[in-house]
């Protein structure tokens, strides 16, 4: 599976039509995407069709959560995480995944955390992420809890 850093733009479509559905493009871009510290993992097919993407950001999380005594400058959040919905269960989010852990940790990150979906909860917990804090709605999106993985 080939794995890339991207630019934002290579990852749009796939996050407008997984997390987006039936809204326009610019509601896929977030405040943070541009940023300098951001950055955008694609993993592709080996016929180059785009598998999964996830986003890497410099965010500390919420400030209620424990952060297990981090830094900010040591912590990422993972956000955006989107997959291909006929290639679920083929390993490409998964990769997309240890892909920006592995760069997270390239950058000082020693801490990932993400906003995740209730339905993603056990994707999450199977690569090493722990649930933390109350269950939480997004408006319009669902129900979520924040997620945790420090990194080796």
């Amino acid at each position: 599976m080939p794995v890339q850093l991207v630019p934002v733009e290579a990852v749009l479509d796939l996050r407008r039509q997984v997390l987006r559905p039936g809204r326009p493009r610019e509601t896929a871009l977030t405040d943070v995407d541009l940023l300098p510290d951001t950055f955008h993992v694609a993993v592709y097919t080996d016929s180059g069709e785009l598998g999964a993407c996830a986003t890497f950001s410099s965010e500390p999380l919420p400030g209620d959560l424990p952060a297990s005594g981090f830094p900010d400058g040591q912590v990422r959040r993972l956000r955006k995480m989107a997959s291909a919905p006929h290639l679920r269960g083929q390993g490409f989010g998964g990769e997309a995944l240890r892909a920006g852990m592995r760069e997270s940790a390239v950058r000082g990150a020693r801490l990932v955390w993400c906003s995740g979906r209730l339905a993603a909860a056990g994707f999450y917990r199977h690569h090493g992420f722990t649930a933390i804090g109350d269950r939480f709605t997004v408006p319009g999106i669902g129900e979520h809890f924040y997620f945790v993985r420090e990194l080796a």
